[in-house]
């Protein structure tokens, strides 16, 4: 992004243009020159990217370290909102809550005071992955924040010789909580998250303050209060000093524990250090991938999107220990307990993304998942702190594991995995949004091999059936088909001939919905028979009684394992080359007003297509198996330029923990894994003249893309490795040994390159 000074010498030259670039609206005060903007690629990291959701969630501007349990930004309604309810301490999962809300005030205390609501500027407001700053314009007050592991400190600078300086305490969640001051310049806290899981707090302020807490909304001198809504205060004298300092830390499994993650991370630690040192941690992560050329806007979008891979999955072992939500118990363990993940949405890109440069880390995630299996009885499905979250459909971590066991990251017990995978695939239910064992639904989709739906006006009899996200029956036979493709490809990995046998056949269930007149996957009710829908909008919100979240469009090209059978059913390459064509100028036959009050997850349209939805990723890479792979690049290039701008408005969909942002880092990149078990990499249309990613080992994988520029994005010629490339695809082994892929870039596509 243009600096102010050149943008004021632009001005002068061409007024038109820099108001164009003004309108980018993420300029102010995070430009590059800004003390706060990072060295190096990070200068390039801006949190905001997505701030603003195009119908649903936006990203969140989240300040920690990377996958650690200390993650906060401010409360607000969204980040159009000029004004802040609260800071946390901590955001405990992505979506699921936080706990202890912490806010100044400067006003005279009333109980009153926690209601009241802080006006920021956004242009004043400073928004790091290390650091963040705001200023509240009414009060005067600037509030700072830099986070540690499971330690932070915030800075409050309050008016010179202000007669009020308070800090305010409160607890978000509804659970039974305490507060406790001691020495009026220590707190400690108990806040119940989900019901059950104790969440403490220890903290230290930089001076010492008169305390008081807040009962039956009165308030009282007392230093301690407990039981339900419970409200603390610290009161500071006008001859104090104006900036002060809160330490804290945070355990989920004791006060004392929390004192000891505060003694060992933060206690003799400045801000200043707490600060240099995310920056530091930070720029280890995002100077591991290293770009050259390409557009001052196209490296913001793919360093944020980095920066949003290593959001999560969380960290939340303690010296040795963790708290485990799928037992309830306190575990020791030797190594790292991981949660807060997502998989139906990250399983696509990001676990791969994290198999290339992190291997031993996502070995750690994936241990985590089956120390959660041992630990709860099922392979998880969304693992967050209190346990098994059940969201979406599928049980993708057995595609994640698979996945990673064939890329050699290590670390976890396979055979204990498969176990899970297995007692997942022929016990537990398949229903949407729910966990537990098998219904009457699945026991039907073994025997006939898909999904039941009901027809148009048929109610449900099912009981297990959540109301609001419906059988999804085709979507859950799509899903399954894959799910139990991955559990035969481990079987075969680890022996299990019968297994394999056995799922090898399930994971061909796609073809029973499967519509030679419509050339569309279609439900079935128990009988057998077609039920005759519009695959565009049909199925009620979201589809969702045969699709989920998208339409049969999408849902068309849900086989990315058996891409060739899907070939084969459509009637052969050129058929499926054509119809992927359609899917793209193939119309909503509505207004898009009408069609997202019922598709509203389906954004960033291109005809049929949905950029803003998970299932969409691989798509635009299916050209590769076509005799058109320029399609491939062209496609890929498009929606980069057009879904994925540097501004509030950059994410085109939901950012589910960086699934949406994996295919961005995959994508500028050049290539993507478009089958999670097979351990290949299909080529796109990399934004960048050069890719240098430093793997563990020491080793490197460059990718040079010669004459590459907005206008040159077509592949010329390939080389692997100084060897002649004529297809579009490479394996991981060849990238993880420190390949070299280097491209010949040209205006206009080589029809001939890459064709099978």
């Amino acid at each position: 992004m243009m600096n102010k000074y050149k943008s004021r010498l632009l001005i002068a030259a061409c007024l038109n243009f820099a108001l164009v670039c003004c309108y980018n609206g993420t300029a102010n005060a995070q430009a590059n020159e800004d003390e706060n903007a990072g060295k190096g690629n990070l200068k390039y990291v801006d949190p905001r990217i997505g701030n603003v959701g195009q119908l649903l969630e936006p990203t969140r501007p989240t300040a920690q370290l990377p996958h650690q349990l200390i993650r906060m930004y401010p409360q607000r309604h969204d980040y159009i909102d000029d004004q802040i309810t609260s800071f946390p301490l901590t955001i405990v999962s992505h979506r699921l809550g936080q706990v202890f809300a912490l806010k100044p005030s400067i006003k005279p205390l009333t109980a009153a005071a926690w209601d009241q609501k802080l006006t920021y500027d956004h242009d004043l407001e400073v928004t790091r992955p290390w650091y963040y700053s705001t200023y509240l314009v009414d009060d005067d007050v600037t509030v700072e924040f830099t986070p540690g592991k499971k330690a932070g400190i915030f800075r409050f600078s309050f008016p010179k010789n202000a007669a009020n300086k308070t800090l305010l305490f409160d607890l978000y969640n509804d659970g039974d909580g305490a507060l406790k001051f001691r020495g009026g310049n220590e707190i400690e806290g108990v806040e119940t998250y989900n019901g059950d899981i104790k969440v403490y707090m220890y903290g230290v302020f930089s001076t010492t303050g008169k305390t008081g807490t807040v009962k039956a909304g009165e308030l009282s001198t007392a230093d301690a209060a407990e039981g339900k809504g419970v409200k603390a205060y610290i009161s500071f004298a006008q001859n104090s000093p104006d900036v002060v300092e809160f330490k804290y830390a945070i355990s989920y499994i004791s006060p004392e524990q929390a004192k000891q993650n505060f003694n060992e991370e933060i206690k003799d630690s400045s801000f200043a250090d707490v600060k240099a040192n995310a920056e530091g941690e930070w720029a280890k992560v995002i100077d591991q991938i290293k770009v050259t050329g390409g557009t001052e806007a196209q490296k913001r979008s793919f360093y944020t999107a980095l920066y949003r891979c290593n959001e999560r999955m969380v960290d939340i072992s303690e010296d040795g220990k963790y708290y485990s939500g799928f037992d309830k118990k306190i575990h020791t363990s030797n190594r790292k307990f991981y949660v807060d993940d997502w998989v139906w949405d990250t399983y696509l890109a990001l676990h791969p993304l994290r198999a290339i440069l992190n291997p031993d880390m996502e070995g750690d995630m994936v241990n985590s998942y089956v120390t959660q299996y041992e630990q709860g009885g099922w392979m998880p499905t969304f693992p967050v702190l209190f346990g098994d979250h059940a969201c979406m459909n599928g049980f993708h971590s057995s595609v994640m594991i698979l996945d990673d066991y064939r890329k050699g990251v290590k670390g976890f017990e396979a055979a204990k995995a498969y176990e899970g995978m297995l007692k997942n695939a022929t016990e537990a239910t398949m229903l949407p949004w729910r966990n537990g064992p098998k219904t009457v639904l699945d026991d039907f989709y073994y025997k006939n091999g898909y999904y039941p739906a009901l027809r148009p006006g048929e109610k449900e009899t099912v009981p297990e059936v959540n109301a609001f996200e419906k059988r999804q029956a085709v979507a859950v036979t799509l899903g399954g088909s894959y799910d139990d493709w991955a559990v035969a490809q481990m079987a075969k990995e680890l022996g299990k001939t019968d297994d394999y046998k056995k799922f090898s056949l399930r994971g061909l269930n796609y073809k029973n919905l499967w519509n030679n007149d419509t050339k569309m996957f279609i439900p079935k009710d128990a009988d057998g028979k077609w039920i005759n829908i519009d695959p565009k909008f049909d199925g009620g919100m979201g589809g969702r009684d045969y699709y989920d979240e998208n339409n049969g469009w999408t849902y068309l090209w849900q086989v990315q394992y058996d891409v060739k059978g899907l070939i084969s059913l459509m009637g052969g390459s050129d058929e499926f080359e054509n119809k992927l064509d359609q899917l793209y100028r193939e119309p909503l036959d509505r207004s898009k007003y009408e069609f997202w009050s019922k598709f509203p997850d389906a954004t960033g349209l291109v005809g049929q297509f949905s950029m803003g939805n998970e299932p969409s990723f691989m798509i635009p890479y299916l050209y590769n198996f076509t005799g058109s792979p320029w399609k491939t690049q062209n496609r890929v290039r498009f929606l980069l330029d057009v879904w994925y701008k540097d501004s509030i408005f950059g994410i085109p969909g939901d950012e589910d923990g960086g699934g949406m942002s994996a295919f961005v880092v995959f994508s500028a990149m050049g290539f993507f894994p478009v089958t999670p078990g097979i351990p290949i990499y299909t080529i796109g249309s990399p934004e960048f003249k050069n890719v240098t990613i430093d793997l563990p080992g020491g080793k490197q994988f460059t990718m040079i893309a010669n004459n590459c520029s907005v206008i040159n994005k077509y592949i010329q010629s390939a080389k692997f490795n100084g060897v002649v490339l004529n297809t579009p695809w490479f394996t991981h082994e060849q990238l993880v040994s420190g390949g070299k892929l280097e491209l010949e870039m040209g205006p206009k596509p080589n029809k001939s390159w890459g064709v099978q």
